[in-house]
């Protein structure tokens, strides 16, 4: 009796025992009440989370290639459902997002208006403004009037988020039913998360690529956390940004568009674009991408333009102030830089390399793959500007789910490491973990390029 089919069914039973085991772990985390009291106990079930991931991803490889979509599916199922168990973990931006909302269906700009605003007092209620000594007692907690506080974070600056992320959040309150709280932005993640899923496959396929890529994305547990569990708005730019990459080898415009779409929900997807511009040489077909991106972006800023009275940049930068970007010295910014530069050297240091991997990327990335370029320009500026929170990795995670570099997740990791860990170690928890991610980075290029020949590119 042939037994192939039982031998078969091993890998996939595997890989489904470690799916749950994950979830499991994943439902435990977001569930710990530690962030703020016991970020070590936190910090050990991420770090059990990922060596799952790890595990499951490389179980995958023995599956049959016709199993493995369904399978990356089912698990992108139970990783989402596990983000959902909790109320939100170690993030209060989802409140500001629930506020956004509802201020716009009130028929207010969110961008005249800080949620501390003494005109928007009938807007209040006792979730995202408890009343009492007791209920202000909580963590996350800021006081906005004598006996009123509010979960909102920074509630006496206006909104930073852009025009199609509000667009996100006025729709998810006009969906939402009353009361269901955190849960409908939790929801909405979930959504996106395997919608995300779903187009990664999608590309794949069409590109007759290898779909077991798309369980780097799928099964990442900064994608439960993140895009789920904390409800990140980076997920809706993830989603676009997949899309536009998916389409823009082919279809220029409308690549560009959706590139817009994703800079207008999150700015940081214009870190993609040396990547779709990668072998362009005539200023035409540069404009056919670019052009639909800024009139794109600008068109959705142009209905809150019209509707404000304030600026509908917001607080934008004062948060790139305030978050160190500005100042050196200050939050943990360019932590490898500043370990061999003077501090005063580093913004300009940052440009600099950052200027040659975008040139780099323009004159040898591959036109076919603009994820490729993408990736190495997203992760080049995560590893030089060291960003300490570690949402922002959602697109890098979905960056390597298409192009199949699994060493540069680390830098997905290192972001958890940092957020949680930071209260930790301080800013030896940022040298540390980047330190690392970048040695595993370099590291996989150089067994990539041991193994390709070093006539291969560098990247």
């Amino acid at each position: 009796m042939d037994d192939a089919p039982a031998r078969a069914r091993i890998p996939v039973t595997v890989t489904l025992l470690l799916l749950a085991a994950l979830a499991a772990v994943l439902v435990t985390a977001v569930r710990y009440d530690g962030y703020a009291a016991d970020p070590a106990g936190l910090l050990l079930r991420y770090a059990a989370a990922w060596a799952l991931f790890g595990a499951a991803a490389w179980s995958l490889r023995r599956v049959p290639a016709r199993r493995v979509a369904p399978l990356v599916a089912a698990g992108a199922l139970m990783v989402a459902a596990a983000g959902l168990t909790g109320p939100p973990l170690t993030s209060t931006d989802s409140f500001r997002y629930a506020w956004d909302g509802r201020v716009q269906a009130a028929g207010f700009s969110p961008y005249d208006h800080a949620p501390a605003d003494p005109a928007l007092r009938a807007l209040r209620d006792d979730w995202l403004f408890p009343r009492g000594a007791a209920a202000c007692a909580g963590p996350d907690r800021v006081a906005v009037e004598p006996g009123v506080c509010t979960r909102i974070n920074r509630p006496a600056v206006h909104t930073v988020y852009p025009p199609v992320a509000e667009g996100y959040f006025a729709l998810v309150h006009a969906l939402s039913p009353p009361g269901v709280r955190h849960k409908a932005l939790q929801a909405g993640g979930a959504l996106l998360a395997l919608g995300v899923t779903g187009t990664l496959l999608l590309v794949l396929r069409r590109r007759r690529a290898d779909p077991r890529t798309a369980a780097y994305w799928a099964w990442c547990p900064a994608v439960a956390v993140e895009a789920v569990n904390n409800a990140h708005v980076d997920v809706l730019a993830v989603l676009l940004s997949v899309a536009a990459l998916g389409v823009v080898v082919r279809r220029r415009a409308l690549g560009g568009a959706l590139f817009g779409l994703a800079v207008a929900a999150k700015l940081l997807p214009a870190v993609l674009l040396p990547g779709a511009l990668a072998g362009v040489r005539r200023w035409r077909d540069a404009a056919a991408l670019l052009v639909p991106v800024a009139a794109v972006v600008a068109l959705t800023y142009l209905p809150y333009v019209l509707a404000s009275r304030s600026s509908v940049f917001g607080y934008l930068g004062g948060y790139a102030e305030e978050e160190g970007y500005e100042d050196p010295g200050a939050g943990g910014r360019y932590a490898l830089l500043r370990l061999v530069l003077p501090d005063s050297w580093a913004v300009p240091a940052v440009a600099l390399g950052m200027l040659a991997v975008v040139v780099y990327v323009w004159r040898r990335g591959d036109p076919e793959r603009p994820w490729s370029g993408a990736l190495l320009v997203t992760g080049a500026a995560f590893l030089l500007m060291t960003p300490g929170y570690s949402w922002y990795a959602l697109l890098l995670v979905a960056l390597v789910a298409l192009d199949g570099r699994a060493e540069w997740l680390g830098v997905a990791a290192a972001g958890a490491a940092v957020y949680v860990g930071g209260r930790l170690a301080g800013g030896a928890a940022v040298e540390v973990a980047y330190g690392l991610a970048g040695a595993a980075v370099l590291a996989g290029w150089a067994v990539r390029r041991r193994a390709r020949g070093v006539s291969q590119p560098m990247w």
